[in-house]
């Protein structure tokens, strides 16, 4: 009856579909999808399969703290729209669709992990804004079957401006030390599995030094897990 009412859109366009939070097929098509090849370590998009260990020249030149990253989609003019109105425009909808999509791009780094965590925010930003975006992601993944959801395993120790206008050097300076394990969860990291969640892959600034901290603590293994990344660090911001 609510959906005569309501019936389901398009969280894009606002056109009719079967489902709450679906896509409708021209927005769908809009969506560009990470597949192979893509760097075995930061999951970038290659242009040529040169093997499933391959790396990107990044990679090959400074190697991520973090294991491995892997994200949905890429970061463009169509899925900014998609992921800005779920990360500041209070659309909350679409997220177990989200979480769907990123347990099935995140499959071999969610299998024997331990732990799934967001990337945190700084209290002072997750009162105005009101919730944790990636934190939402994680717990939906997590209630889908993967590892076990620890909301608050990472605090983020002073507030960070924004780091849309920065580069690469500028965002790892701004947020170098930023991070840190809650305080009640020190001994119980040794030799665990994690997978960090966050909505936007762009230099790996904030996931590095997230891994750092978490390897400080004891974590054997990082892994990152976004809804979409840009394909060229240095030229897209947020």
């Amino acid at each position: 009856m609510l959906d005569a009412v309501f019936p389901p859109q398009c969280p894009v366009c606002a056109a009719i579909v079967q489902e709450h939070a679906q896509l409708c097929p021209t927005c769908w098509n809009q969506v560009r999808f990470i597949g192979a090849p893509y760097c075995a370590c930061c999951g970038v998009p290659l242009e040529f399969d040169a093997g499933g260990d391959a790396l990107c020249l990044q990679c090959l030149t400074d190697r991520p703290a973090f294991d491995r990253a892997r994200a949905v989609m890429l970061y463009d003019d169509f899925s900014r729209g998609l992921v800005l109105k779920f990360k500041h425009g209070d659309r909350l909808d679409p997220a177990p669709v989200f979480a769907r999509w990123m347990a099935r791009a995140g499959r071999e780094l969610l299998d024997g992990a331990d732990i799934i965590a967001p990337v945190p925010l700084h209290w002072t930003r997750l009162l105005s804004r009101r919730y944790n975006q990636s934190a939402i992601l994680a717990r939906h993944i997590a209630k889908a079957g993967g590892p076990s959801f620890v909301p608050d395993l990472l605090t983020r120790t002073r507030r960070t401006p924004s780091q849309g206008a920065m580069n690469r050097k500028e965002r790892a300076s701004n947020v170098r030390g930023a991070f840190a394990l809650t305080a009640r969860y020190e001994g119980t990291l040794k030799g665990r599995r994690i997978v960090l969640v966050d909505d936007v892959l762009t230099t790996g600034a904030t996931a590095g030094h997230c891994a750092r901290a978490l390897r400080k603590a004891g974590a054997d293994h990082v892994d990152v897990l976004t809804l979409a990344r840009v394909a060229l660090p240095d030229q897209a911001s947020i």
